[in-house]
Parts: C-alpha cells; sequence; structure tokens
C-alpha cells in the first residue's frame, strides 16, 4: 500500500489538511464521569488491569445510589457525559455476579446497566455512553432507550491475535467477527456507535490498515459511526505483558494520520490525551478532532496509572497550534436527531445541546436571574467586509474562543465607528390586548385558548377604553410610544386593529403607535379581502406609526416549518414589510434563536434582513431575542434547546452589526431577556440600544422571564453610564425626545393596577373559517 511507504511528516501534513477541510478549528472533548458499574468480565485480556475477578467482602457491581452519587457530582460541576464501562458478560463466568443479578432482580448485566443508565439520564440530566461489549440485536434495543451512544473497540481484525500466545487469547468476545457483527447490529438499530482499533499489542501495519478500512466500509454502510479511536497499548505491571515494548509516539502519529487520511475529513478522530503523557499536543499534528472523554471527577478506570490533563493544559495545547477547545456531548452533532436517538432520550440531548450541537459551555438561558458566565475579553479584531456572504455567516456563527471573542471585538469596534458611544432607549408603553390566539407556535407561552397547544391562565380581552387608559397613563409618564401586540383571537378581522389605532390616536394623538407584527397584518388583510398594500394605507391613515418587527422568528422555512408550521412563511413576512416601506411606515426587524435552528438558518435571516433593507430601507433597528424556554411547549415537550448559551447570544448580536452594516446601523438589545448584567457584556458586542422602557411586559414573563416588567429611565441611564456610555432618550424612528417628554418621563407615578377583563365578556363570536397563511394554507399540517 502506498500508505506504508510515505513519510510520517507528509502523512501529518495531509491529515491536518483534512482536519481543517472537514472541522475547521474546533477541536472537542467530552466533560464526562466515568462509572465502572462492574470490574468483573467473563474475558482475560492480557493487558488489561480493569478487568478483576471477584474479591472477598467486596460487591460485584456498584448500587444504583453509587451510580447517582458520581453522576450528580459530575454535573455539579458542568459533565454531560455518564460513561458507563464495565467488563463484558461477567454473569456467564462468575456465580458471585449471578447471585448479585439475581438480588437485584435482573437476569443479566446489561438489563441492570440499562437500569442504572434510567436512573442517571432521569435523575441527573447527564447523558449515558454504555460500552457494555458484544451485543446482540435485541440488547441494543434495549439499551438504545437509555443512552445517548454506545462504543465497542473493534481493537484488531486480526485472528492471530486471538491464538495461542496472543494478547485476546481466552477471551472469546475479543474474537474480530464477533466485535464486527456487534457493529453491524448497531447500525442496523440505528445506534451512534464509537470505535477504533489498539495499536502496540502485536499487531502490523498492514492490519491496522485493514481494521480502519472494516470500520469505514461499515460506516458507510449505516452511516452510525461518530467517533474512531486510535489507542496506543500501555503496558500495565501485573498483566502478561508487563513487559510487552510499548509503541513509539512515532508509530502512534503514523496510524492516526493514516486513520484520517482512510476515514476523510467529515470523521471524528480521536487519541486519548493520558496515554501520551507529556506528548499528548503532538496528538493534534497528525490530524485528530477530538481529545475524548476528560473528566474532573473521576480517573480513568481502564488506566489508572495515567491521569487526565487538566482542562486548562488541554486547552493551551489545543490553542498552541491555532486551534479551538469545545465541549462536546456524548453523541456527535451529526446524530441528534430522531432517526437515531430514542425519543425518551432526545429532550435531555436536546435541552444540553447548542447551536452547533456540542454542549452547552454555560447555564445561563434568557430571562434568567442568574450571573452572567463570562464578560467578552479584549482581542484583535477580525478584518470586516462590505458584505459578508452565507458561508462567511455561518462561520462566524460557528466562533468559539478566541475566534469569538475576536467576532465580538469587531463588532464593539464597527459599533463605535458608526454610532460612538451613545446609547438609545425609548420610553414605551407594552400592551397585549390579548392572550387568546387561533395561530399554534410551538415557542409562545404567552397565548391561551382552545386551539392553543398548552391552556394556563385566564383568557382575556382588554377593552378599547383601558388600552386608551393604559396609553394615557403612559403619555402622563413621558411615554412617546405605545407599542400593542397580541395573540390572534378567531374573530379578529383587520376592522379591529383600524379600531385599535383610531381610539388611540382620538384620545392621545402625539403617542406613537407602533403596532402589529406582520401576522396580525396578513391576517387583518386576509379577513377583509384586500391587498396589503390597501389594508396598510388604511392603517396609516388612521394614525399608526411604524410595525415592530415580530413574528419573524428565523427566516428561513426550515425552521417555521418546525416552530410554526401556520405562521407566516418567510416570503410572506417580508412582503408585509416590504409593502408596509413603501407605504411610508417604517419597522424593524426581529429574530428569535436558541430553539432548533443553526448557523446556517441564522445567517439567512441576516441575509434576508440585508437584502430588504437595500432595497427599501424602512428598518430602524435589528433586534436579537433569545429564545425563553422555561414555559414554551416546545421546549416542555423535549422538542427544543434550553435556549442559547450567553457565547451565542453575545455572537447573535456581534454578527448582526458586522453583517448588516451599512444598512442597519441600530442593534438593540433586549433588557428583560439578558438581563442589567447581560446587557452590559452585549454593549460590549455591538449593541447601540436598549429598546424600551416597557411600563408592562408580559410575553417574556408568561415563557418564564425573570427580569421584570419596567426599567425607568431613571435605571437605564444608570445602567448606561455605568459602562462608559452616554444615555440618549430617543422616540421611535431615533429622533431626539422632546425636552417636556424627558422631563416627564423621571419621576414618574406608580402605575395603576391593568384592567384584563375575561374574553368571554366581549361576546366575540368567531367565523365558521378561520383564514390562515403560510403552510397551513397550503394543507402542510394537520390544524383545525
Amino acid at each position: 500500500m502506498e500508505l506504508l511507504e510515505r513519510p510520517l511528516v507528509d502523512l501529518c501534513a495531509e491529515a491536518r489538511a483534512l482536519r481543517e477541510q472537514g472541522h475547521g478549528r474546533l477541536v472537542t472533548y467530552s466533560p464526562k464521569v466515568f462509572i465502572p458499574l462492574t470490574k468483573l468480565c467473563r474475558d482475560v485480556c492480557h493487558y488489561c488491569t480493569f478487568a478483576q475477578p471477584p474479591r472477598r467482602g467486596e460487591r460485584a457491581y456498584l448500587t444504583i445510589e453509587e451510580v447517582l452519587d458520581v453522576a450528580v457530582a459530575g454535573a455539579a460541576v458542568g459533565c454531560r457525559e455518564a460513561l458507563f464501562t464495565l467488563g463484558d458478560k461477567p454473569e456467564r463466568r462468575y456465580r458471585v455476579a449471578r447471585e448479585e443479578l439475581a438480588a437485584l432482580g435482573c437476569a443479566s448485566t446489561l438489563e441492570y446497566v440499562a437500569r442504572a443508565a434510567e436512573a442517571v439520564l432521569d435523575e441527573t440530566g447527564l447523558l449515558p455512553h454504555l460500552n457494555p461489549g458484544v451485543l446482540e440485536h435485541e440488547d441494543l434495543r434495549e439499551l438504545r432507550r437509555v443512552s445517548a451512544s454506545m462504543g465497542l473497540m473493534l481493537e484488531t481484525t486480526s485472528e492471530r491475535l486471538s491464538a495461542r500466545g496472543g494478547p485476546h487469547f481466552g477471551s472469546p468476545d475479543k474474537l474480530p467477527a464477533r466485535r464486527l457483527e456487534t457493529l453491524e447490529r448497531a447500525g442496523r438499530e440505528r445506534v451512534p456507535f464509537t470505535t477504533g482499533i489498539l495499536i502496540g499489542i502485536g499487531e502490523t501495519r498492514r492490519e491496522r490498515i485493514e481494521a480502519l478500512l472494516a470500520i469505514r466500509e461499515l460506516g458507510e454502510r449505516h452511516g452510525h459511526v461518530q467517533e474512531v479511536i486510535v489507542q496506543n497499548f500501555r503496558a500495565k505491571d501485573g498483566t502478561r505483558m508487563a513487559a510487552w515494548p510499548e509503541p513509539l509516539l512515532e508509530e502512534l502519529l503514523w496510524t492516526i494520520a493514516v486513520a484520517r487520511i482512510l476515514l476523510g475529513a467529515d470523521a471524528h478522530l480521536q487519541a486519548p490525551p493520558n496515554l501520551s503523557y507529556e506528548d499528548f499536543p503532538r496528538l493534534l499534528d497528525a490530524g485528530i478532532d477530538d481529545w475524548g472523554g476528560v473528566s474532573p471527577v473521576t480517573i480513568d478506570h481502564v488506566n489508572p496509572e495515567a491521569p487526565w490533563p487538566a482542562l486548562d493544559r488541554l486547552r493551551a495545547a489545543t490553542e498552541s497550534r491555532g486551534l479551538e477547545l469545545a465541549p462536546r456531548l456524548p453523541v456527535y452533532p451529526e446524530w441528534i436527531s430522531g432517526q437515531w436517538l430514542d425519543p425518551k432520550v432526545l429532550p435531555a440531548v436536546l435541552r444540553a445541546s447548542d447551536s452547533l450541537g456540542l454542549a452547552r459551555e454555560d447555564d445561563w438561558s434568557p430571562g434568567a436571574d442568574v450571573p452572567i458566565p463570562f464578560v467578552p475579553r479584549d482581542a484583535l479584531p477580525i478584518a470586516t467586509r462590505a458584505e459578508l456572504g452565507e458561508d462567511e455567516l455561518v462561520r462566524l456563527f460557528r466562533a468559539r474562543g478566541n475566534e469569538r471573542d475576536r467576532v465580538l471585538a469587531a463588532a464593539d469596534r464597527l459599533r463605535r465607528d458608526v454610532c460612538g458611544d451613545e446609547v438609545t432607549y425609548v420610553v414605551t408603553r407594552n400592551i397585549q390586548y390579548t392572550n387568546v390566539c387561533y395561530f399554534r407556535c410551538g415557542f409562545c407561552a404567552f397565548s391561551k385558548g382552545k386551539l392553543a397547544a398548552n391552556l394556563r391562565g385566564a383568557p382575556y380581552l382588554v377593552p378599547h377604553r383601558e388600552i386608551v387608559r393604559r396609553c394615557e397613563e403612559a403619555w402622563g409618564r413621558g411615554g412617546t410610544e405605545v407599542c400593542l401586540q397580541g395573540g390572534i383571537h378567531p374573530a379578529f378581522t383587520g376592522d379591529y386593529y383600524l379600531s385599535v389605532v383610531r381610539a388611540i390616536k382620538d384620545a392621545v394623538p402625539d403617542l406613537h403607535v407602533h403596532a402589529f407584527s406582520a401576522l396580525e397584518v396578513w391576517q387583518g388583510a386576509a379577513t377583509l379581502g384586500v391587498p396589503l398594500q390597501t389594508y396598510l394605507t388604511e392603517l396609516h391613515d388612521a394614525g399608526l406609526g411604524s410595525l415592530p418587527g415580530t413574528a419573524a422568528e428565523i427566516l428561513d422555512d426550515e425552521v417555521r416549518r418546525v416552530i410554526c408550521p401556520d405562521k407566516v412563511t418567510t416570503a410572506q413576512w417580508l412582503e408585509v414589510h416590504d409593502v408596509a416601506h413603501r407605504v411610508g411606515l417604517q419597522s424593524n426587524m426581529t429574530i428569535m434563536f436558541g430553539h432548533v435552528e443553526g448557523p446556517r438558518n441564522l445567517a439567512r435571516h441576516l441575509l434576508h434582513a440585508r437584502e430588504q433593507q437595500a432595497r427599501s430601507g424602512g428598518f430602524t433597528e435589528f433586534v436579537p431575542l433569545p429564545f425563553v424556554h422555561m414555559e414554551a411547549p416546545m421546549w416542555l415537550r423535549g422538542q427544543a434547546r434550553s435556549g442559547p448559551t450567553f457565547g451565542e447570544t453575545l455572537l447573535v448580536h456581534a454578527v448582526a452589526r458586522l453583517a448588516l452594516h451599512p444598512w442597519i446601523t441600530n442593534i438593540q438589545a433586549s433588557w428583560v431577556k439578558l438581563g442589567v448584567e447581560g446587557v452590559g457584556a452585549a454593549l460590549r458586542a455591538g449593541v447601540n440600544d436598549l429598546g424600551g422602557t416597557l411600563m408592562n411586559e408580559s410575553i417574556s414573563r408568561s415563557a418564564g422571564a425573570e427580569h421584570g416588567q419596567e426599567l425607568p429611565p431613571e435605571a437605564m441611564e444608570e445602567l448606561i453610564r455605568s459602562h462608559g456610555r452616554s444615555p440618549r432618550q430617543r422616540t421611535t424612528l431615533y429622533g431626539d425626545a422632546p425636552a417636556e417628554r424627558r422631563h416627564a418621563s423621571f419621576g414618574a407615578a406608580a402605575l395603576a393596577e391593568p384592567w384584563n377583563p375575561p374574553v368571554k365578556d366581549a361576546r366575540l363570536t368567531a367565523p365558521p373559517r378561520l383564514v390562515r397563511p403560510g403552510f397551513a394554507a397550503a394543507g402542510y399540517s394537520q390544524l383545525p
């Protein structure tokens, strides 16, 4: 074979290029706990110290309580994986194992593994990765129900290593044919699977290549091989191979590089860092993209003499090669789907994952009143371009570590160049006029009614006189804007929205009415049977001042089909705002992220924003809204992530600043979602606007946000100044707030208790057929 003849330096160079092609600069590791459920094994591998015979007075298996103690300790320090390692079917060799299993009410070790893994999954949230040995189809099916992934090292395809005198003699479960059968079965059962080879136990280089090719063939056939490990033999005292020569580091590097070349750019390739001692950074030079499991809690029970490197050393080694370290889950991103994971396991995986399908790097969530996990570090900024394309934006959204700091710094520099140190805000009152809605968005914890997926609280409808009273109260407190949004009651028509605007403008003519999402506008026009331009012109003539950019969520129908299939499509949302801009109404644009979308979906949203703004110039600002998950129906059903991480949240604000320049110059942060600490960090990531004081805010609160319902001007300006910026009270369209308005906004009186009467009091009657836009109108989903 040509690979056998090539110099090591050439192999490593090709392997590194392939790694960069497939994985960029990212190198992963799995923060884990190691759970040695039993050290009894029916096999007698001559290099192993993990497997031990029964000892008098010692239990054969850890108890469930002992397993949970380890898992809880790991969860407390940020571990995501519970690695279950055990001997292969010890009950077939040892009576003590059979007796203890019987006392536990289990017929086999595998049944007890399933029970222990289920307890860890249910009670700690850690994701089990199981290494229980050779498995039959029914074993895989049962264990798949309680695990995120499984593994079995192939080690070798050389039959001669199982012959008398070989390292696997006397170990029936180490026969290559039996191990290959398990890998084949795992593929057929759709199990994300880890395997690999062990080098230095007497095999030849050609035999290593044969084993790697066998793994590649099985992976190509079934798509289940998520990770391949190249592990080097280490001689251990007390074994028959204690005096066996260990492979040289160059031999390990040769094998890793060949594995990368044979398996390809996209393969996940791992080598254990602890088995190379001080030389472990050199493993990166041969093309690995993963360090494997590293535990801050437990030792490597298979190699107890070889401690894992501390995380700061692992990070320093990774960064020394110009790479970035990131934590992952035991299941790799490509396998996070209902196709590969059991319905019981997928929700736990989603809740532990970030937008890349890696492990969440923090426990922060939008709306939660908890300390922010970090503040962006100063770093050399990246070069910015006039227009970033989709692939470039995807790269920015995937940034982690130092690369992410550079993105944040670039956005901050651009913000300073464009906006200076001024930070704006508007004194506004939010009015959610009803919480009844016949649309069923999976992320919405606000709407109530018979058609809502999650009925909570009393359905209400605010009458016009109460809307007017709140507007008059807001004007008396220095407000310049009222922001109106709500659910869409089945009986609403376009006349309802017109009547609300007219009532407000009749009572408070100088108050800017910022109202109605693209969905409300579309529904209003559709119920009246008039074109969008006709209806938006009527709204404008009635006194509507501008449109909020809500109902955008993610402007990519790939995502919208999942989270809001009966809502307006991407094209419909853009059409509403395009027409609004043409009739003289400005608007803003939002993005809601942290649920099911990925970097490419985010990139497409920003490109839509930029293209629309280039056409019409009608967007006043861009508003990232991190998904508040706590009460969202799709999160409660286990169908979404737990909102974005804090780093991802800052990154969306920063990339928006870079991507939308020079078309949209105002980037807003939501203090309701981020909290005052989070806002401070966002101000260093490209943000120049903090939105409204709100007075009443209930949509985020319904979803679980804890940051209050009002941030009055005194607090707003104190927050801005505390970060070295200059506050400016603005109007909706970014003019200066009049002096008399600004004066009235400080020291404002307390708000009166709002009145939300039951919706039944309005005696509204729904039509026999409800209008629906988007995919629902095309029969996409089964909706009432």
